[in-house]
């Protein structure tokens, strides 16, 4: 179908948008429909108004920045099998889908082919990548999709972990460590302890006796609390993050040689330089900057990023390569790394260490006074780094505090990066990148890796130098690779949601901000309302509130932009030690431009991709989950011992059944049940993230500062339960409006 052709561009109807999304045999963007209508920029803001509504009202579904009939799929979909129909066939649903943005997720009907193998076969509880297509019409069951299994990714867990506590008679008790769970422990039989002991971590089968009563059976011992650091072990087998290396991937990565200067290029001579964390163990990316001697670029500068040539030891096929396919990034725990390539590639023939030869991928790029990329080039080099510096060090030699390290490095290598990095900032302020103010913590350990401290590491200019650098680098992969017309893994974040934006402007007006219904959405506007609240008392939390109305950034084969930062193409190339995605970034650069015969394997199209792409996004999902859930625990066994003590903190999450509250010194998140609040029946406000009693108008709303006293702590789960001990605000009640008498309460005076 093609749309009528009308006396100059006039932005569709409804109905012919519909009509015309649904003509497409594959999706469309805002840019085909607009192409396909005429239609210039001035009407573009309309036509994304449009599209939203529709989006909204269920008649179209938005994939991102793709349309295409309600309720609509990709070619390729992560899928979890949750049920069999009456006749066995498996069902299953998307795993990632935003039931807020798009209502209920479509079902899929599982179709499994003869010759499938037993590892292929997904069964109920199972999570799989399933490659996706809709039916002209649904079936009975009015299911419109059908799904074959491409892979099997995680196979259901009919078993439960825990702490096994021993009881004097041989038997025990399994403490779950899963806040869900938390209260709801399992007895364990004498007979079916296993070679458990107390303070293990282990697996556990669950049964049911004759009257319903759940007992378990330990079916495997994971480690032990006592002898191990046992919080970030519970963190790795809870989410099945494969940590221990098979024989085979430590054999190859034992067997590789060092890269030669065979089919590179000779830049030993530049003197790069690494600046990372002070206790960073592998180290691949590094930086050099000079002015541009062109005399048509006067005041620009050449800068070069020098990144890791993992590509050089991780061949497509290997095990390593199927390895780190599994594991998809690294996991960060306060207390150990799980890497995702084995140590010799990692910390070894992949660090750019200081004064050793090491092969790169290097991004050249040219860029003008205003810090705008003029052009780039790539090159495949051997390399030496002249210097490992950590950012404080940097800061400090810019800051005029130069160490021995630093000094002779600051006229050739450090003045020119710091001005380079200045014309950078010029294009990042006319960019105008979304800059939430939300400091994150690190969390100190002592020797025996309990909390020390939990601190707020101070960001400074050599943070910021070396994300912009990284981000010019990873623009220019995106680039090259589009020109080229090879495949990719794009980094992708879309615009936040209609739903999403219609409750962010809601809670706005709460404080006398508006937020325009019309027009194209950009990062400024956020920015713009981010610097009405600075300073003030709830800057806090309009942070925390725009950030929630953010969508997930993720990895995809297609393209939709990078919201967060404000660029139209975006791709991982900086780190490809430790995610997966920059692997395949620099594979696909090698096949690009012909650097090598270590690229994209033949036959890699954008469906292959698309399948790793969701693979990865699901294990980056599962890193960070293990990481923020380790972080809980090891903070709740810091306060385990300070049962009545009182915090001060903010509100940092406000739902119907009550609170949960931020300490401001370690972070810590606990909850605080509605019930506990005070005198009152505490009503849920949506728009204005609050609990609000009605008869007193007293009020906690996200972001307000509160001081709490501990009552409980379950260190396992990472739980923490506190009461407010200081009063809320008052809402001021209309005219003629008067607060009534508490209705009845339950035991303690608390309204039940």
């Amino acid at each position: 179908m093609t749309p009528k052709h009308k006396p100059g561009p006039v932005v569709p109807s409804k109905d012919e948008l519909v009509a015309y999304i649904k003509s497409q045999h594959d999706k469309v963007g805002i840019r085909e429909i607009a192409r396909a209508y005429g239609l210039k920029n001035e009407n573009r803001a309309v036509l994304k108004t449009l599209l939203r509504e529709l989006a909204d009202e269920g008649k179209i579904a938005r994939r991102k920045k793709s349309m295409h009939k309600a309720a609509g799929l990709p070619p390729v979909v992560l899928a979890d099998v949750t049920t069999r129909d009456a006749d066995g066939e498996l069902i299953a649903v998307p795993a990632d889908w935003d039931e807020d943005e798009r209502g209920a997720p479509p079902k899929i009907r599982v179709v499994v082919p003869r010759r499938a193998r037993p590892g292929e076969i997904p069964g109920v509880g199972d999570r799989a990548l399933l490659r996706t297509e809709e039916v002209p019409e649904p079936d009975e069951d009015g299911i419109r999709f059908r799904g074959r299994p491409i892979k099997v990714l995680d196979k259901a867990r009919h078993r439960v972990l825990g702490i096994f506590r021993a009881l004097p008679d041989g038997s025990g008790r399994l403490v779950p460590v899963d806040k869900k769970s938390l209260g709801r422990e399992l007895t364990i039989r004498s007979g079916d302890t296993g070679d458990a002991t107390e303070g293990d971590l282990v697996a556990v089968d669950v049964a049911r006796g004759r009257f319903g009563q759940a007992t378990g059976k330990v079916k495997e011992r994971l480690g032990s609390l006592a002898s191990e650091r046992a919080v970030s072990l519970i963190a790795i087998h809870a989410h099945g993050i494969p940590h221990v290396f098979s024989r085979e991937v430590l054999t190859e990565a034992d067997s590789a040689k060092p890269a030669t200067l065979a089919g590179r290029e000779d830049w030993r001579e530049v003197p790069f330089v690494t600046i990372d964390p002070a206790d960073a163990k592998d180290h691949d990316d590094a930086v050099f900057a000079r002015p541009d001697s062109d005399p048509e670029n006067p005041g620009g500068f050449v800068i070069d990023v020098a990144i890791a040539d993992v590509a050089a030891y991780v061949r497509p096929g290997t095990a390593m390569d199927r390895e780190a396919l599994e594991r998809g990034n690294s996991v960060y725990f306060p207390d150990r790394v799980v890497p995702m390539l084995p140590e010799r590639i990692s910390n070894d023939l992949c660090s750019l260490r200081p004064q050793e030869d090491r092969p790169a991928l290097v991004a050249r790029m040219v860029i003008g006074a205003d810090g705008v990329k003029r052009r780039h080039t790539f090159h495949r080099v051997l390399m030496r780094s002249v210097a490992r510096l950590h950012y404080a060090q940097a800061q400090a030699a810019a800051d005029g505090h130069a160490d021995d390290t630093t000094a002779p490095l600051l006229s050739l290598v450090l003045e020119p990066l710091y001005a380079a990095y200045e014309a950078l900032k010029r294009a990042r302020n006319a960019r105008s990148p979304l800059d939430l103010d939300l400091p994150e913590r690190k969390i100190l350990l002592k020797p025996d890796f309990t909390v020390d401290r939990v601190i707020v590491p101070q960001r400074l200019e050599a943070h910021r130098l070396i994300e912009e650098y990284m981000i010019l680098a990873n623009v220019a992969a995106a680039e090259t690779l589009e020109r080229a017309r090879t495949p990719l893994i794009y980094r992708v974040h879309d615009e936040p949601g209609l739903e999403k934006l219609n409750a962010l402007r809601e809670f706005l007006k709460t404080i006398d901000i508006s937020l325009q219904k019309s027009g194209a959405l950009r990062p400024a506007q956020f920015n713009g309302i981010l610097s009405r609240v600075k300073g003030r008392e709830y800057e806090t939390l309009v942070n925390e509130v725009v950030l929630r109305s953010q969508a997930q950034a993720e990895y995809a084969s297609e393209n939709y932009g990078h919201f967060g930062l404000n660029l139209r193409r975006y791709a991982h190339f900086t780190s490809p030690i430790r995610r997966y995605a920059d692997l395949v970034v620099h594979r696909a650069l090698i096949t690009a431009k012909k650097l090598g015969r270590d690229g994209l394997p033949d036959g890699t199209d954008a469906i292959a991709l698309g399948e790793v792409a969701a693979r990865i996004s699901a294990a980056e999902r599962r890193a960070m989950a293990a990481e923020r859930e380790t972080v809980d625990r090891l903070i709740a066994h810091h306060l385990a011992d300070r049962i009545g003590a009182t915090f001060q903190g903010h509100v940092g999450g406000v739902v119907r059944s009550g609170l949960f509250v931020k300490l401001d010194d370690t972070g810590a998140d606990g909850f605080v049940p509605a019930s506990t609040l005070g005198r009152d029946f505490y009503r849920y406000e949506e728009a204005q993230h609050a609990l609000i009693g009605e008869a007193t108008g007293e009020s906690w709303r996200l972001g307000d500062p509160v001081t709490v006293k501990l009552v409980e702590a379950a260190p396992v789960a990472g739980a923490l339960r506190f009461e407010i001990v200081s009063d809320g605000r008052i809402v001021p009640r209309p005219k003629g409006a008067r607060h009534e008498r508490p209705r009845s309460f339950g035991r303690g005076g608390r309204r039940r």
